[in-house]
């Protein structure tokens, strides 16, 4: 092995080592402040935020589409008459809550039945959350959103002090090998291209919290304070079916409601 080759190598080595420390000291930051969903993840050379939304929380809707670097994430028929954003953390809570309770039965009512187009962007708020980002991204094609949910569905398992080798077993199930995991934490241009989607989302569309989603261009944030809790669970109508579906999550609330005035009351956009 010539000396280029060495250099080479261990400076692959080096990367890895220094991702991996990265990522540990994150999960410490993350555990201890579970629950907050606040955005701490910035860079040195970051620029301060001009939020550029239009008057009521719309956002122009060529813009929204506009894919990051990596490309958009995308489940649904792109024809379909809503137009679902949603700007997430893998580190989230709330995030893993609305994944968990509300989302299968939006995917089988309305993602699966051609009325709503659902697109998933990264927004890491540490760069744990990033590292969960960046193997779903690696895995790719039909095992993205399978290593997504699983990854939510199974957070406590993985936001932890130590969460490699957790991580490591989960990214395993869709096939990982130690050596493609190490090699995907230290894709560099991978995560560059995750960090330029938070940043465009945060400049542009004013995301600063997780979950955030945009449908047919109108913002609705995820987390809402606990003392209006109650009155978002409430039953919401189903106009298409004249039934009543009861929504624990106050994410999924917000999102039923505005959905039902969307894809079957026809009304314009608005705040739910």
């Amino acid at each position: 092995m010539d000396t280029t080759t060495k250099e080479v190598e261990a400076e692959a080595g080096s990367s890895v080592s220094r991702r991996h420390l990265l990522i540990g000291a994150a999960a410490v930051v993350v555990v201890a402040a579970a629950g907050g969903g606040y955005y701490f993840w910035s860079r040195p050379e970051d620029k301060p935020v001009t939020p550029q939304l239009a008057t009521g929380g719309d956002v122009s809707m060529a813009e929204l589409m506009t894919p990051g670097p990596l490309g958009d994430q995308i489940l649904g028929a792109a024809n379909a008459p809503v137009t679902i954003v949603e700007y997430a953390s893998m580190t989230c809570p709330h995030c893993s809550h609305f994944h968990e309770t509300t989302f299968p039965e939006m995917k089988k009512k309305y993602i699966d039945t051609g009325k709503v187009r659902f697109i998933f962007r990264e927004f890491p708020l540490d760069p744990l959350a990033a590292a969960g980002s960046m193997l779903a991204r690696c895995a790719g094609g039909d095992k993205y959103f399978p290593l997504i949910e699983t990854f939510f569905a199974q957070q406590k398992d993985w936001v932890v002090q130590k969460p490699l080798v957790p991580m490591m077993a989960i990214a395993k199930q869709a096939g990982f090998t130690q050596q493609s995991f190490d090699e995907c934490l230290a894709n560099q241009k991978m995560l560059d291209g995750i960090e330029e989607s938070r940043t465009r989302a945060a400049q542009k569309f004013n995301v600063n919290s997780t979950p955030t989603f945009f449908i047919n261009g109108k913002i609705f944030r995820g987390r809402s304070p606990r003392r209006s809790w109650t009155s978002r669970w409430a039953p919401i109508s189903r106009a298409d079916e004249g039934q009543a579906l009861s929504v624990r999550a106050p994410q999924g609330a917000v999102l039923y409601r505005a959905l039902a005035r969307h894809v079957f009351a026809g009304a314009p956009s608005g705040t739910a």
